[in-house]
């Protein structure tokens, strides 16, 4: 999957909602750590939507353990065929065994997006760019979610999407929080190229987010006028 332009994915648990994501959604980001069966869903997988796969660990806002378990998951995940890309922690990568889960992806042509998130507050400049950078280094893009306290943060952060993106790096930004709810909306026309969306409001996977149907209007209407 490439991931050139923006690119909207419905979040879910469920791969039973795939047919109701497919009017808005460019592909579905299934959150095997909130899933019931992890990995199951995935092999007689019939949608039409291809699919990033989550594993998200605890502690960095998942309901995975920290096990090799966990990335066993995501290896045997990127070896099937509705697999098109996955995400993993930047601290995975650069302080676990999160990397082999990387190669075997590459050898599967999948799809990387490296993440690290914050549930306290906004980074300054330089840190922002200096986190996405280092995940840049890693995946094909590089994701940071952060929590914005206030306008000036998401400021912030859409300076260094535009920042990165001008650069030719291709980065997924957003701030979470009602401070920072706008953002979701407003990043892709700085360069963000991935949002989330849950397809039923009530399942939301983060503070702040959209639901599926808003998050397309909003951003079509946004991009239209730009």
């Amino acid at each position: 999957m490439e991931f050139e332009t923006f690119r909207l994915a419905a979040s879910t648990a469920d791969l039973s909602e795939e047919p109701a994501a497919r009017e808005h959604a460019d592909l579905i980001e299934y959150r095997m750590d909130l899933a019931d069966d992890g990995v199951a869903p995935l092999r007689t997988y019939d949608g039409e939507l291809p699919i990033l796969v989550t594993n998200r660990v605890d502690w960095e806002g998942g309901e995975a353990a920290d096990t090799p378990q966990r990335l066993d998951a995501l290896v045997e995940a990127v070896r099937l065929p509705a697999v098109e890309a996955v995400d993993l922690e930047l601290q995975a990568v650069t302080e676990g065994d999160a990397e082999r889960v990387l190669e075997r992806a590459r050898e599967a042509n999948v799809s990387t997006v490296v993440s690290t998130h914050d549930f306290s507050e906004t980074p300054d400049r330089e840190r922002l760019r200096a986190l996405l950078e280092r995940a840049c280094e890693y995946g094909d893009v590089g994701k940071i979610a952060v929590t914005a306290n206030d306008r000036a943060d998401v400021l912030d952060l859409l300076s260094v999407t535009e920042q990165l993106t001008a650069t030719g790096t291709r980065v997924a930004t957003m701030a979470m929080g009602e401070a920072g709810r706008h953002s979701r909306a407003v990043a892709p026309l700085y360069g963000s190229v991935i949002g989330y969306a849950p397809v039923d409001p009530t399942d939301a996977t983060a503070p702040g987010q959209y639901d599926l149907t808003t998050l397309r209007d909003l951003v079509s209407t946004l991009q239209s006028q730009s």
